[in-house]
């Protein structure tokens, strides 16, 4: 291989080495984003689902209507588990919480059996809650609903602030990517202008010319997504070992999700600014190049 051969092999390996890696970080910021976003939103629908509606039953309900009522109530789209909590398990979690019997100092047992229902996420908006509540009162054996509505307003509050604080902070760091992405790739562009001018004068078509710019980027693409995603899972490796087992909140399916996500954005974001970029020196004459 000749020096100049040489040479123009190490330009070409380092200016693509360099857009990749710039590409790579990005995407790499923005897989991070993603995966907050998504486990913002599982913890969500975790918390959610875990806030318990007790309904309060008679005294002297049966087994068979007991368990004829734990199914009722879980055929029902809003309702995602039940357990049943007897008078005695009762009055011993209170005896546990107070250190002491209630029976002891009252003569009687004052608790009542009743079912824990955990609701589905999409029915513990308070509208939703409304409608859940009288649907259960209205089945024989219930005497009473009881629920933390303060809590359960508080958390959809705060959810609906951190939704949309991940949401507004996704969008920004989309937009940067945007911009950092079609910058890096527009100087790669910018040192092929002269080039782009040459295939111009001997007749290339605007679509032979973009071509080779557009497969170029579309591996640059793929490969700096897929260092993205080897720094994201070692990322989560860290995450796990040192913190919290991030797949105990995001399940694969999610995580590969975003890992799509990433390379997609990538490769879009890599082609639409090779492509406007290539046109936008297709239109320019050669005295312009010099000052660009």
């Amino acid at each position: 291989m000749s020096d100049k051969k040489r040479k123009n092999a190490i330009s070409f390996f380092n200016s693509h080495f360099v857009t990749v890696v710039s590409i790579s970080l990005v995407l790499f910021l923005l897989g991070l984003i993603l995966i907050i976003v998504f486990t913002g939103s599982e913890l969500s629908r975790y918390m959610r689902e875990n806030l318990i509606v007790s309904v309060i039953l008679d005294d002297g309900i049966s087994d068979a209507k007991i368990k004829q009522l734990r199914s009722d109530f879980e055929k029902m789209r809003c309702v995602k588990s039940t357990e049943f909590i007897s008078k005695e398990q009762a009055a011993a979690e209170m005896q546990k919480e107070l250190g002491e019997n209630p029976e002891a100092f009252l003569g009687f047992n004052p608790f009542h059996p009743s079912l824990e229902v955990r609701l589905n996420a999409d029915y513990t908006h308070p509208d939703s809650l409304l409608f859940v509540e009288k649907k259960l009162a209205e089945k024989v054996d219930v005497t009473q609903i009881d629920y933390r509505k303060d809590m359960m307003q508080m958390v959809n509050n705060n959810i609906r602030r951190v939704s949309f604080l991940l949401l507004s902070l996704l969008v920004i760091l989309v937009l940067i990517s945007f911009v950092l992405i079609n910058n890096t790739v527009k100087l790669l562009i910018y040192s092929k202008r002269f080039l782009i001018y040459t295939m111009r004068l001997v007749g290339a078509t605007p679509e032979f010319i973009r071509r080779p710019f557009l497969n170029n980027n579309i591996v640059c693409g793929l490969v700096a997504g897929a260092i993205a995603i080897i720094l994201l899972m070692f990322s989560l490796l860290y995450l796990k070992q040192e913190f919290l087992n991030i797949e105990e909140v995001l399940s694969k399916e999610i995580l590969l999700l975003i890992y799509l996500l990433v390379i997609a954005a990538g490769i879009i974001i890599s082609v639409t600014a090779a492509y406007f970029a290539v046109n936008r020196y297709l239109k320019m004459s050669r005295g312009k190049m010099y000052y660009v």
